[in-house]
């Protein structure tokens, strides 16, 4: 089985190795790459990287689990579970379906900036091995919705 997985936000995609955090930078939770996200000055959705449903929902972060499991992490910014929501806005309830591209969260990467947390966003494939990654998407610009990469189980 093949699963696409796409980008929740605009930006410029890098390597895990580039994610202020350790769990991540060194993909303990996971394989897969992260956006540095585009600034703008108003809030701005990140979307469901693949269709399923809303296994965990914080304002900060959540994940969507596939119909056939595979399961995916997105995480807006580092730290910024400690802005205790503010400035994050839920289109979504846990155990909601979701289909990819669809609304889950409202941001705004300059306030979380602004508040002193790193504002890259990185995406994982839960419970992969790094193999399991192919067509990875080169590093550089990415529209919500194009693909980063391809998880193969």
């Amino acid at each position: 089985m093949s699963l696409r997985v796409t980008s929740p936000v605009a930006g410029a995609v890098v390597e895990l190795t580039e994610v202020p955090d350790p769990v991540f930078a060194e993909a303990m939770v996971g394989p897969g790459l992260a956006v540095r996200p585009d600034e703008a000055d108003a809030e701005v959705d990140a979307v469901a990287p693949v269709s399923g449903t809303v296994a965990t929902l914080h304002p900060h972060a959540f994940v969507v689990a596939t119909e056939a499991g595979p399961a995916v992490l997105v995480h807006l910014g580092i730290d910024t579970v400690k802005m205790k929501g503010e400035g994050f806005t839920l289109h979504v309830a846990k155990g909601d379906r979701v289909a990819e591209g669809q609304p889950v969260i409202a941001w705004n990467p300059r306030a979380v900036r602004a508040a002193g947390y790193a504002t890259i966003c990185p995406v994982i494939a839960l419970d992969a091995s790094a193999e399991a990654l192919t067509a990875r998407h080169s590093p550089g610009a990415v529209q919500p919705g194009e693909s980063l990469f391809e998880w193969v189980s």
